[in-house]
Protein backbone atom coordinates (compact mmCIF):
# COMPACT_ATOMS: atom_id res chain seq x y z
CA UNK A 1 0.00 0.00 0.00
CA UNK A 2 1.32 3.72 -1.39
CA UNK A 3 1.92 6.08 1.62
CA UNK A 4 -0.11 9.14 1.03
CA UNK A 5 2.27 12.58 0.64
CA UNK A 6 1.13 15.74 2.49
CA UNK A 7 -0.10 16.92 -0.16
CA UNK A 8 -2.66 14.26 -1.30
CA UNK A 9 -3.52 13.67 2.54
CA UNK A 10 -4.31 18.04 2.38
CA UNK A 11 -6.45 17.46 -0.99
CA UNK A 12 -8.60 14.47 0.39
CA UNK A 13 -9.26 16.75 3.98
CA UNK A 14 -10.05 19.76 1.40
CA UNK A 15 -12.41 18.09 -1.05
CA UNK A 16 -14.05 16.03 2.51
CA UNK A 17 -14.17 19.84 3.94
CA UNK A 18 -17.66 20.76 3.66
CA UNK A 19 -19.11 17.01 5.28
CA UNK A 20 -16.71 17.86 8.35
CA UNK A 21 -18.32 20.97 9.14
CA UNK A 22 -21.37 19.47 8.55
CA UNK A 23 -21.31 16.87 10.61
CA UNK A 24 -19.88 19.13 13.66
CA UNK A 25 -22.82 21.39 12.84
CA UNK A 26 -25.36 18.94 13.01
CA UNK A 27 -23.25 17.49 16.36
CA UNK A 28 -23.83 20.77 17.92
CA UNK A 29 -27.87 21.16 17.32
CA UNK A 30 -28.50 17.68 19.08
CA UNK A 31 -27.47 19.32 21.93
CA UNK A 32 -26.01 16.57 23.76
CA UNK A 33 -26.34 17.85 27.67
CA UNK A 34 -25.32 14.72 29.55
CA UNK A 35 -26.41 16.76 32.65
CA UNK A 36 -29.90 16.63 31.68
CA UNK A 37 -29.91 12.38 32.30
CA UNK A 38 -26.72 10.41 30.41
CA UNK A 39 -29.27 7.70 30.21
CA UNK A 40 -31.94 9.79 27.99
CA UNK A 41 -33.38 9.56 24.46
CA UNK A 42 -31.31 12.87 23.61
CA UNK A 43 -28.16 11.76 24.74
CA UNK A 44 -29.16 7.94 22.68
CA UNK A 45 -29.64 10.20 20.08
CA UNK A 46 -26.55 11.65 20.30
CA UNK A 47 -24.96 8.67 20.63
CA UNK A 48 -26.92 6.85 17.26
CA UNK A 49 -25.73 9.61 15.47
CA UNK A 50 -22.07 9.35 16.06
CA UNK A 51 -22.25 5.67 15.29
CA UNK A 52 -23.61 6.18 11.91
CA UNK A 53 -21.15 8.63 11.26
CA UNK A 54 -18.34 6.02 12.34
CA UNK A 55 -20.13 3.89 9.85
CA UNK A 56 -19.74 5.76 7.20
CA UNK A 57 -16.06 5.80 7.71
CA UNK A 58 -15.89 2.13 7.30
CA UNK A 59 -15.77 1.60 11.30
CA UNK A 60 -17.98 -1.06 12.30
CA UNK A 61 -19.82 0.85 14.81
CA UNK A 62 -23.01 0.48 17.53
CA UNK A 63 -24.50 1.88 20.53
CA UNK A 64 -23.88 0.06 23.80
CA UNK A 65 -25.20 1.09 27.32
CA UNK A 66 -22.79 1.11 29.98
CA UNK A 67 -23.78 0.02 33.57
CA UNK A 68 -22.97 1.97 36.65
CA UNK A 69 -21.06 0.91 39.42
CA UNK A 70 -23.84 0.25 41.13
CA UNK A 71 -25.98 -1.46 38.50
CA UNK A 72 -28.22 1.12 37.66
CA UNK A 73 -28.06 1.75 33.52
CA UNK A 74 -25.17 3.75 32.51
CA UNK A 75 -24.36 6.11 29.72
CA UNK A 76 -24.19 5.40 25.64
CA UNK A 77 -21.33 4.93 24.66
CA UNK A 78 -19.69 3.97 20.90
CA UNK A 79 -17.79 1.32 19.87
CA UNK A 80 -15.98 -0.13 17.09
CA UNK A 81 -13.33 -1.33 14.86
CA UNK A 82 -11.64 -1.59 11.50
CA UNK A 83 -9.49 -4.64 11.10
CA UNK A 84 -7.28 -3.88 8.04
CA UNK A 85 -4.71 -6.36 8.94
CA UNK A 86 -4.49 -8.49 12.20
CA UNK A 87 -0.23 -8.10 12.07
CA UNK A 88 -0.23 -4.10 11.48
CA UNK A 89 -0.41 -1.76 14.90
CA UNK A 90 -4.24 -1.13 16.21
CA UNK A 91 -4.76 2.28 17.31
CA UNK A 92 -7.73 3.48 19.88
CA UNK A 93 -9.53 6.58 18.85
CA UNK A 94 -10.96 8.28 22.10
CA UNK A 95 -13.62 11.64 21.89
CA UNK A 96 -16.67 11.90 24.15
CA UNK A 97 -20.11 13.19 22.42
CA UNK A 98 -21.64 14.66 25.63
CA UNK A 99 -21.52 18.36 26.56
CA UNK A 100 -21.75 21.07 28.93
CA UNK A 101 -25.20 22.31 30.17
CA UNK A 102 -25.85 25.91 28.80
CA UNK A 103 -27.19 27.68 32.07
CA UNK A 104 -27.68 31.40 30.50
CA UNK A 105 -28.38 31.26 26.88
CA UNK A 106 -28.59 35.37 27.26
CA UNK A 107 -24.56 34.99 28.13
CA UNK A 108 -23.87 33.68 24.29
CA UNK A 109 -24.18 35.97 21.18
CA UNK A 110 -25.10 33.19 18.69
CA UNK A 111 -27.59 30.13 19.69
CA UNK A 112 -25.89 27.85 21.78
CA UNK A 113 -27.24 24.49 19.98
CA UNK A 114 -27.17 26.03 16.79
CA UNK A 115 -23.67 26.25 14.63
CA UNK A 116 -22.64 29.59 13.75
CA UNK A 117 -19.57 30.24 11.42
CA UNK A 118 -18.09 33.79 12.03
CA UNK A 119 -14.51 34.74 11.68
CA UNK A 120 -13.24 31.51 10.89
CA UNK A 121 -14.53 29.70 13.97
CA UNK A 122 -17.38 27.84 14.68
CA UNK A 123 -19.59 28.84 17.54
CA UNK A 124 -21.59 26.31 19.51
CA UNK A 125 -21.71 24.06 22.69
CA UNK A 126 -19.70 21.42 22.27
CA UNK A 127 -17.88 22.63 19.44
CA UNK A 128 -14.28 21.94 20.54
CA UNK A 129 -15.45 20.14 23.44
CA UNK A 130 -15.41 17.33 21.98
CA UNK A 131 -17.18 17.94 18.96
CA UNK A 132 -14.11 18.38 17.58
CA UNK A 133 -12.65 15.84 18.47
CA UNK A 134 -15.31 13.58 16.69
CA UNK A 135 -14.94 15.98 13.54
CA UNK A 136 -11.12 15.20 13.52
CA UNK A 137 -10.95 11.44 13.80
CA UNK A 138 -14.12 11.34 11.07
CA UNK A 139 -12.01 13.91 8.76
CA UNK A 140 -8.72 11.56 9.17
CA UNK A 141 -10.38 8.09 8.30
CA UNK A 142 -12.08 9.91 5.54
CA UNK A 143 -8.84 11.28 4.06
CA UNK A 144 -6.73 8.15 4.39
CA UNK A 145 -10.06 5.61 3.10
CA UNK A 146 -8.55 2.57 1.79
CA UNK A 147 -5.19 3.68 2.14
CA UNK A 148 -5.64 3.36 6.11
CA UNK A 149 -2.88 1.05 6.95
CA UNK A 150 -3.39 0.52 10.97
CA UNK A 151 -6.40 -1.53 12.83
CA UNK A 152 -8.66 1.08 14.14
CA UNK A 153 -10.85 0.97 17.36
CA UNK A 154 -12.89 3.74 18.57
CA UNK A 155 -14.70 4.83 22.10
CA UNK A 156 -16.71 7.66 22.03
CA UNK A 157 -17.80 8.24 25.50
CA UNK A 158 -21.09 9.49 26.72
CA UNK A 159 -20.62 10.79 29.90
CA UNK A 160 -17.33 12.32 30.21
CA UNK A 161 -18.75 15.82 31.33
CA UNK A 162 -20.41 13.91 33.97
CA UNK A 163 -16.98 12.64 35.39
CA UNK A 164 -17.01 9.02 33.97
CA UNK A 165 -18.32 7.27 36.58
CA UNK A 166 -19.13 4.29 34.57
CA UNK A 167 -16.02 4.20 32.18
CA UNK A 168 -13.47 1.73 33.97
CA UNK A 169 -16.50 -0.99 34.24
CA UNK A 170 -17.16 -0.14 30.84
CA UNK A 171 -13.75 -0.76 29.68
CA UNK A 172 -12.99 -3.85 31.65
CA UNK A 173 -15.83 -5.37 30.13
CA UNK A 174 -15.13 -4.95 26.97
CA UNK A 175 -11.31 -5.14 27.47
CA UNK A 176 -10.46 -7.25 23.88
CA UNK A 177 -12.34 -4.41 21.73
CA UNK A 178 -10.08 -1.30 23.12
CA UNK A 179 -7.06 -3.48 23.27
CA UNK A 180 -4.41 -1.23 20.92
CA UNK A 181 -0.99 -0.44 20.56
CA UNK A 182 -1.24 3.52 20.82
CA UNK A 183 -4.12 6.14 22.15
CA UNK A 184 -5.22 9.01 20.72
CA UNK A 185 -7.40 10.88 23.44
CA UNK A 186 -8.87 13.92 21.09
CA UNK A 187 -9.76 16.00 23.73
CA UNK A 188 -7.44 18.79 24.75
CA UNK A 189 -5.70 21.67 22.83
CA UNK A 190 -3.48 23.02 21.13
CA UNK A 191 -0.84 25.98 22.27
CA UNK A 192 -2.86 28.19 19.79
CA UNK A 193 -4.87 28.17 16.91
CA UNK A 194 -1.21 28.35 14.39
CA UNK A 195 0.72 26.35 16.86
CA UNK A 196 0.12 22.78 17.56
CA UNK A 197 0.77 20.86 20.91
CA UNK A 198 0.76 17.55 22.11
CA UNK A 199 -0.37 17.41 26.14
CA UNK A 200 2.27 16.11 28.05
CA UNK A 201 1.17 15.80 31.40
CA UNK A 202 -2.00 16.00 33.92
CA UNK A 203 -1.64 17.01 37.50
CA UNK A 204 -3.66 14.64 40.06
CA UNK A 205 -5.74 15.73 42.34
CA UNK A 206 -7.03 14.55 46.09
CA UNK A 207 -8.91 16.55 48.47
CA UNK A 208 -9.89 16.33 52.15
CA UNK A 209 -11.63 17.74 54.83
CA UNK A 210 -10.20 19.13 58.13
CA UNK A 211 -11.76 20.43 61.15
CA UNK A 212 -9.62 22.82 63.42
CA UNK A 213 -11.36 22.53 67.15
CA UNK A 214 -10.18 24.66 69.90
CA UNK A 215 -13.33 24.44 72.61
CA UNK A 216 -15.81 22.05 73.36
CA UNK A 217 -18.41 24.92 72.67
CA UNK A 218 -18.29 28.97 71.79
CA UNK A 219 -17.20 31.17 74.36
CA UNK A 220 -17.96 35.23 74.87
CA UNK A 221 -15.09 37.05 72.71
CA UNK A 222 -14.51 39.99 75.31
CA UNK A 223 -14.38 37.54 78.33
CA UNK A 224 -12.36 34.69 76.86
CA UNK A 225 -10.70 36.81 73.72
CA UNK A 226 -6.37 37.08 73.88
CA UNK A 227 -4.94 33.84 75.22
CA UNK A 228 -7.77 31.67 73.50
CA UNK A 229 -7.59 32.52 69.12
CA UNK A 230 -11.03 31.84 67.75
CA UNK A 231 -10.95 28.17 65.44
CA UNK A 232 -11.39 30.50 62.40
CA UNK A 233 -8.14 31.99 63.03
CA UNK A 234 -6.17 28.98 63.49
CA UNK A 235 -7.51 27.38 60.59
CA UNK A 236 -5.98 30.47 58.22
CA UNK A 237 -2.93 29.83 60.68
CA UNK A 238 -3.10 26.21 59.72
CA UNK A 239 -3.47 26.68 55.83
CA UNK A 240 -0.72 29.75 55.65
CA UNK A 241 1.74 27.32 56.64
CA UNK A 242 1.35 25.01 53.98
CA UNK A 243 3.38 27.79 51.88
CA UNK A 244 6.97 29.53 52.21
CA UNK A 245 7.70 32.80 51.82
CA UNK A 246 7.97 32.58 47.82
CA UNK A 247 4.50 31.02 48.22
CA UNK A 248 5.90 27.32 47.12
CA UNK A 249 3.49 24.41 48.71
CA UNK A 250 6.34 23.70 51.65
CA UNK A 251 5.01 20.17 52.83
CA UNK A 252 7.65 17.84 53.07
CA UNK A 253 6.53 14.55 50.11
CA UNK A 254 4.44 16.22 48.53
CA UNK A 255 6.21 16.76 45.17
CA UNK A 256 7.17 19.12 42.18
CA UNK A 257 8.34 18.03 38.88
CA UNK A 258 9.36 20.52 35.88
CA UNK A 259 7.70 20.24 32.73
CA UNK A 260 7.36 16.62 30.97
CA UNK A 261 9.56 16.82 28.17
CA UNK A 262 11.01 19.66 28.79
CA UNK A 263 9.91 23.54 28.72
CA UNK A 264 9.55 24.85 25.03
CA UNK A 265 7.82 27.59 25.46
CA UNK A 266 7.02 29.51 29.45
CA UNK A 267 3.49 30.51 29.80
CA UNK A 268 2.67 33.97 28.93
CA UNK A 269 2.21 36.20 32.52
CA UNK A 270 0.46 38.85 30.54
CA UNK A 271 -2.07 36.00 28.77
CA UNK A 272 -2.72 34.22 32.12
CA UNK A 273 -3.74 37.45 34.04
CA UNK A 274 -6.10 38.35 31.11
CA UNK A 275 -7.97 35.10 31.08
CA UNK A 276 -7.70 34.49 34.54
CA UNK A 277 -9.22 38.28 35.66
CA UNK A 278 -6.54 38.57 37.70
CA UNK A 279 -6.66 41.84 40.28
CA UNK A 280 -4.30 44.56 39.19
CA UNK A 281 -1.29 44.58 42.20
CA UNK A 282 -1.05 40.81 42.62
CA UNK A 283 2.36 39.12 42.09
CA UNK A 284 1.95 35.24 41.21
CA UNK A 285 2.66 32.77 43.77
CA UNK A 286 5.82 30.42 44.01
CA UNK A 287 9.53 30.20 42.05
CA UNK A 288 10.13 28.88 38.60
CA UNK A 289 8.92 28.75 35.79
CA UNK A 290 4.68 29.97 35.37
CA UNK A 291 4.87 26.61 33.18
CA UNK A 292 5.91 24.27 36.01
CA UNK A 293 3.82 26.42 38.22
CA UNK A 294 0.72 25.59 36.35
CA UNK A 295 1.38 22.14 34.95
CA UNK A 296 3.46 20.38 37.33
CA UNK A 297 4.32 21.17 40.39
CA UNK A 298 1.71 21.63 43.09
CA UNK A 299 -0.90 23.51 44.06
CA UNK A 300 -3.20 23.46 47.08
CA UNK A 301 -6.61 25.21 47.29
CA UNK A 302 -9.17 25.93 50.00
CA UNK A 303 -12.27 24.91 48.07
CA UNK A 304 -14.89 25.28 50.95
CA UNK A 305 -15.04 26.84 54.06
CA UNK A 306 -17.80 26.66 56.90
CA UNK A 307 -17.65 30.14 59.04
CA UNK A 308 -20.75 31.94 60.77
CA UNK A 309 -21.94 34.59 57.82
CA UNK A 310 -20.81 38.31 58.46
CA UNK A 311 -24.67 39.40 58.58
CA UNK A 312 -25.76 37.86 61.91
CA UNK A 313 -22.47 37.46 63.65
CA UNK A 314 -21.93 38.14 67.08
CA UNK A 315 -19.27 38.67 69.52
CA UNK A 316 -17.91 34.47 70.21
CA UNK A 317 -14.62 32.60 70.30
CA UNK A 318 -16.31 30.17 67.21
CA UNK A 319 -15.12 26.54 68.39
CA UNK A 320 -14.34 25.02 65.64
CA UNK A 321 -13.80 25.65 61.80
CA UNK A 322 -14.04 23.23 58.90
CA UNK A 323 -12.66 23.26 55.41
CA UNK A 324 -11.95 21.43 52.05
CA UNK A 325 -8.75 21.59 50.93
CA UNK A 326 -8.40 20.31 46.92
CA UNK A 327 -4.42 18.91 46.06
CA UNK A 328 -3.62 18.94 42.73
CA UNK A 329 0.05 16.75 42.64
CA UNK A 330 2.64 16.33 40.34
CA UNK A 331 2.06 14.17 36.94
CA UNK A 332 4.35 11.55 38.62
CA UNK A 333 3.20 11.55 42.45
CA UNK A 334 0.74 8.62 43.49
CA UNK A 335 -2.33 11.24 45.27
CA UNK A 336 -2.73 8.84 48.34
CA UNK A 337 0.92 9.46 49.16
CA UNK A 338 0.62 13.13 48.50
CA UNK A 339 -2.51 12.78 50.84
CA UNK A 340 -0.94 11.46 53.42
CA UNK A 341 1.98 13.81 53.39
CA UNK A 342 -0.73 16.41 53.69
CA UNK A 343 -2.70 15.32 56.31
CA UNK A 344 0.32 14.09 58.79
CA UNK A 345 2.02 17.92 57.95
CA UNK A 346 -1.70 19.43 59.16
CA UNK A 347 -1.93 17.57 62.42
CA UNK A 348 1.48 18.11 63.25
CA UNK A 349 1.01 21.96 62.89
CA UNK A 350 -1.48 22.58 64.78
CA UNK A 351 -1.36 25.90 65.78
CA UNK A 352 -0.78 26.64 69.87
CA UNK A 353 -2.09 22.81 69.73
CA UNK A 354 -5.39 22.70 68.74
CA UNK A 355 -7.47 19.76 67.49
CA UNK A 356 -6.61 18.86 64.08
CA UNK A 357 -8.35 15.84 62.45
CA UNK A 358 -8.18 14.95 58.72
CA UNK A 359 -10.97 13.05 56.90
CA UNK A 360 -9.28 11.85 53.35
CA UNK A 361 -11.65 12.39 50.14
CA UNK A 362 -11.04 10.21 46.50
CA UNK A 363 -7.70 10.09 44.22
CA UNK A 364 -6.64 10.79 41.21
CA UNK A 365 -3.74 10.28 39.26
CA UNK A 366 -1.85 12.51 37.41
CA UNK A 367 -0.35 11.48 34.23
CA UNK A 368 2.80 12.19 32.20
CA UNK A 369 3.34 11.13 28.25
CA UNK A 370 7.06 9.03 27.66
CA UNK A 371 8.40 11.76 25.56
CA UNK A 372 11.00 9.61 24.07
CA UNK A 373 8.26 7.21 22.43
CA UNK A 374 7.65 6.00 19.45
CA UNK A 375 3.99 7.71 18.90
CA UNK A 376 5.31 10.76 20.33
CA UNK A 377 7.97 11.28 17.85
CA UNK A 378 5.74 10.38 14.59
CA UNK A 379 2.62 13.00 16.58
CA UNK A 380 5.29 15.66 16.53
CA UNK A 381 6.60 15.01 12.73
CA UNK A 382 3.28 14.81 11.78
CA UNK A 383 2.07 18.20 13.54
CA UNK A 384 4.94 19.98 12.23
CA UNK A 385 3.96 18.76 8.55
CA UNK A 386 0.11 19.96 9.21
CA UNK A 387 0.74 23.28 11.06
CA UNK A 388 4.27 23.93 9.12
CA UNK A 389 5.73 25.34 12.56
CA UNK A 390 7.43 23.07 14.98
CA UNK A 391 4.99 21.90 17.73
CA UNK A 392 5.26 23.43 21.31
CA UNK A 393 4.17 21.14 23.54
CA UNK A 394 2.22 21.61 26.86
CA UNK A 395 0.69 20.11 30.13
CA UNK A 396 -2.40 20.60 31.65
CA UNK A 397 -3.09 22.17 35.50
CA UNK A 398 -6.40 20.17 35.97
CA UNK A 399 -7.25 16.59 36.09
CA UNK A 400 -8.38 13.42 33.20
CA UNK A 401 -8.61 11.04 35.44
CA UNK A 402 -9.77 8.54 32.97
CA UNK A 403 -5.78 8.66 31.27
CA UNK A 404 -4.15 7.30 33.71
CA UNK A 405 -6.70 4.22 34.10
CA UNK A 406 -6.76 3.83 30.31
CA UNK A 407 -2.80 3.53 31.02
CA UNK A 408 -3.07 0.97 33.97
CA UNK A 409 -5.40 -1.51 32.23
CA UNK A 410 -3.28 -1.08 28.84
CA UNK A 411 0.56 -0.89 30.19
CA UNK A 412 1.91 -1.34 26.86
CA UNK A 413 -0.18 1.47 25.10
CA UNK A 414 1.59 4.36 23.95
CA UNK A 415 -0.99 7.14 24.57
CA UNK A 416 -1.47 10.27 22.49
CA UNK A 417 -3.70 13.42 24.45
CA UNK A 418 -4.54 16.02 21.22
CA UNK A 419 -7.56 17.40 20.33
CA UNK A 420 -9.17 20.61 18.95
CA UNK A 421 -9.20 23.43 21.17
CA UNK A 422 -7.04 26.79 21.47
CA UNK A 423 -7.44 29.93 24.00
CA UNK A 424 -10.26 31.06 22.55
CA UNK A 425 -11.86 28.05 22.63
CA UNK A 426 -14.20 28.94 25.79
CA UNK A 427 -15.15 25.21 26.13
CA UNK A 428 -17.19 25.01 29.40
CA UNK A 429 -18.32 28.63 29.01
CA UNK A 430 -20.15 30.97 26.79
CA UNK A 431 -19.70 31.43 23.34
CA UNK A 432 -17.83 28.31 22.79
CA UNK A 433 -15.90 27.87 19.67
CA UNK A 434 -13.95 25.79 16.99
CA UNK A 435 -10.73 27.56 14.70
CA UNK A 436 -12.04 26.00 11.29
CA UNK A 437 -8.33 26.30 9.92
CA UNK A 438 -7.12 24.66 12.72
CA UNK A 439 -9.40 21.81 13.10
CA UNK A 440 -8.19 21.15 9.43
CA UNK A 441 -4.74 21.01 10.21
CA UNK A 442 -5.41 18.96 13.45
CA UNK A 443 -7.65 16.68 10.65
CA UNK A 444 -4.41 16.19 8.18
CA UNK A 445 -2.65 15.91 11.51
CA UNK A 446 -4.34 12.94 12.81
CA UNK A 447 -4.11 10.94 9.02
CA UNK A 448 -0.39 11.89 8.61
CA UNK A 449 0.19 10.73 12.70
CA UNK A 450 -2.13 7.04 11.30
CA UNK A 451 -0.28 6.82 8.68
CA UNK A 452 2.76 7.06 10.35
CA UNK A 453 2.21 4.68 12.60
CA UNK A 454 1.71 2.09 10.20
CA UNK A 455 5.17 2.94 8.81
CA UNK A 456 6.68 2.86 12.23
CA UNK A 457 8.26 6.42 11.65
Amino acid sequence: MAELSLEEIRARVESDWTRVVDVLSQKIALGAVSAKGITADHMKASAEFVAEEMRAQGIDARVVQSTNPDGTPGAWEVIGSKIVDPSAPTVLLYAHHDVQPVPDESAWETPAFEATEKDGRLYGRGAADDGGGIAIHSGALHALGDDLAVNIRIFIEGEEEMGSPSFIPFVEKHKDEFESDVIIVADSGNWSDTIPSLTTSLRGNTDMDVTVRVLGHPVHSGQFGGPILDANTLAAMLISSLYDENGDVAVPGVLAEEPIGGLQRDMDEATVRRDAAVVEGYQFAGTGSLAARMWTKPSITVIGFDAHPVEGSFNVIADSARFRLSLRTAPNQKPAEAQKALADFLVAHAPFGAEVTVEPGENGQGWAMNPDSTAVAVAEAAMESAFDVSPVNKGEGGSIPFIPELQRIFPHAQVLVTGPEDPKANAHSPNESISLPALKNNVVTEALILQGLAAGK
